[in-house]
């Protein structure tokens, strides 16, 4: 049997057991309000996810809300594309990436070093610069928004990247904690929208809308969304039933690394051949990849410019 070249080879090994998160996104919208939101709830992903990578709790939970985020903001897109976050900063954590299909497939990456027990986000990052990017594929422009670090949680850190480059009014709660059962994560984000159809409302009457839905959102306890017991249903319910709450269809989350050695392979390539002699041992190269942590074996005579 011929195996397949190394630059041809897009398969990649099984990395976790086949999880899918059915109802991990619960997009829902109030009637006659100017308000839509989404509940993400990642639940047994998160753990699988956060411990595949040797990060310090505190980078754990930094990763759990920033995959709750990209999960929640990717369930708006209305193509084949990505939604990525990435931030560098200063800080014990240099860098944090993190995104999120039109699939509901996610990954991340955390840079950290000398990182503390216990810190906020605007501690472990630092100063620097927080990007949002829209991927829509190979033959697009990427639309990108970068501002810099402000607030100091990255919720705090989203709201204030859509006040400034969007011109979006947005509310949203992270979450992220290590409970007994493992780590769990999940956000509540809610966004102003325009009247449809362009109509008018009373005046006052929206923003006294957007107003009483923040104020509901921020009853919502990490207790009650890390509940099993609970459905996201029962919970959006719980928490806008008084205000005509219409629940829309839930969307799926999974693991989703893109890496293969095909792509690992075309990175060793453009190494001087004196680097993949040293890189070598016995033979063999091993290259990790980043976001799902995971080894491949290349032989050295694969490789070649």
């Amino acid at each position: 049997m011929i195996e397949t070249p190394a630059f041809l080879d897009t398969q990649r090994p099984e990395t976790v057991p086949d999880l899918v998160i059915s109802h991990g996104i619960t997009p829902f919208h109030l009637a006659n309000r100017p308000v839509r939101g989404r509940l993400v709830r990642l639940g047994k992903l998160a753990d699988i996810m956060l411990k595949r990578h040797d990060i310090p709790d505190c980078g754990r939970q930094l990763a759990g809300e920033a995959l709750s985020l990209v999960a929640g903001l990717s369930a708006g897109l209305k193509f084949k594309g990505s939604f990525s976050l990435q931030i560098k900063g200063d800080g014990p954590v240099s860098m944090l990436v993190a995104d999120c299909t039109d699939s509901g497939e996610l990954r991340f990456y955390l840079r950290s070093e000398d990182t503390p027990d216990h810190a906020s986000a605007k501690a472990l990052l630092g100063d620097g610069y927080f990007a949002f990017t829209i991927d829509q594929g190979a033959h697009t422009e990427r639309h990108q928004g970068i501002v810099a670090l402000e607030g100091e949680t990255l919720a705090d850190m989203a709201m204030h990247y859509f006040a400034t480059s969007e011109q979006h009014e947005c509310w949203m709660r992270l979450y992220c904690e290590k409970t007994d059962e493992g780590w769990q994560a999940g956000a509540l984000m809610l966004e102003k929208i325009a009247a449809e159809g362009g109509i008018a409302s009373e005046q006052g009457a929206d923003e006294d809308a957007w107003e009483t839905a923040c104020i509901l959102g921020n009853t919502l306890k990490a207790s009650e969304l890390f509940d099993p017991a609970l459905s996201s249903t029962t919970l959006v319910e719980r928490l806008f039933g008084t205000q005509d709450v219409l629940i829309d269809r839930p969307r799926v989350v999974s693991l989703g690394c893109r890496c293969n050695r095909a792509r690992l392979a075309s990175v060793l390539s453009t190494f001087p051949e004196d680097d993949l002699d040293h890189m070598a041992e016995e033979g063999q190269i091993t290259m990790n990849c980043e976001f799902c942590n995971v080894g491949f074996r290349f032989d050295r005579n694969e490789i070649a410019r």
